[in-house]
């Protein structure tokens, strides 16, 4: 067996795709973390992230890796299911996805905190909806429509607008006055329900070939290279409500016409949420943050 530690930090290392954040779950430092996956490699005999840039991402053996012991992690967490389901009755298991949980409700669920002390939260993140399968949850706020299974309910929570964001002094660099003037610059592409391709094409019939392009997998990351501005986002107004309220981030072409709005968050109870009244009472919660927040509810 290699060390408990070393696959502990390694799964979430992978889960999270950075060992500073891997590192904040874990409660330990970022060093810790890549002590532990160096001791790990050490252990295989070979690489499971390869560094560079200051960044961490997994070689192919280490997504091979990452897949068998995500699914070993799962046996367990369905095994502690069946011994101890009510373990931790005063605890309310919340899932969601990384930039959900990281723009919007890590900022607000204090205040949910300070309503009902009685209750303790857990919050953890998902990088797909197949971790549904595998974690443990009463809630889940999913990105995407979660396939059904196990019991589950879901229901769709929010509608996102999406629009082009980019910093206020890009748009003079760039000269940004309608969406045919992107070709003059970067795109920042992150993992939402819409790609600028889609976008282009609904609101202008057309692509365009943009000056340079950056990928990134986290909205997060998207748009804080948006802010520092590296190029023109199209991101969700959800996510980016700090950086538009704070006027780091302008939409450059500020007209309803520019918005393209898509169901993209799903409210997902497990099985075993029913009847649970820390359940109802921070759905009930979450709810209202969202009308207070003038954010759009699906029409169902």
């Amino acid at each position: 067996m290699p060390p408990l530690k070393a696959l502990l930090a390694f799964e979430a290392a992978s889960r999270h795709g950075s060992f500073s954040r891997a590192a904040d779950e874990l409660g330990v430092t970022p060093s810790a973390i890549s002590h532990h996956i160096q001791k790990l490699e050490d252990f295989l005999g070979v690489p499971v992230f390869s560094r560079h840039a200051g960044r961490a991402v997994l070689t192919g053996a280490g997504r091979v890796y990452a897949s068998e012991i995500e699914r070993a992690f799962g046996t367990i967490v369905g095994a502690t299911r069946l011994v101890a389901p009510q373990s931790q009755r005063d605890h309310l298991f919340i899932a969601s996805g990384p930039s959900f949980a990281a723009k919007w409700l890590q900022p607000r669920i204090g205040e949910f905190i300070e309503q009902h002390p009685e209750i303790g939260i857990r919050l953890s993140t998902m990088s797909d909806l197949r971790d549904l399968e595998t974690i443990r949850f009463d809630l889940a706020i999913a990105y995407g429509c979660p396939p059904s299974g196990k019991g589950r309910q879901a229901e769709p929570l929010l509608a996102e607008r999406l629009r082009p964001l980019c910093s206020p002094r890009l748009i003079e660099q760039a000269q940004l006055r309608e969406p045919a003037d992107l070709c003059r610059a970067t795109l920042i592409h992150s993992s939402n329900a819409l790609t600028w391709t889609d976008y282009l094409r609904q609101v202008i019939g057309t692509s365009i070939k943009a000056r340079h392009e950056l990928w990134f997998d986290r909205s997060t990351m998207a748009i804080d290279a948006a802010v520092e501005g590296l190029g023109v986002v199209l991101e969700s107004e959800l996510l980016a409500a700090d950086e538009l309220k704070k006027g780091t981030l302008v939409a450059p072409f500020d007209h309803p016409e520019f918005e393209v709005e898509t169901v993209s968050y799903y409210l997902v109870r497990s099985a075993e949420a029913k009847g649970r009244g820390h359940v109802a009472a921070f759905e009930a919660w979450l709810r209202t943050k969202i009308a207070t927040a003038n954010l759009r509810a699906p029409v169902t």
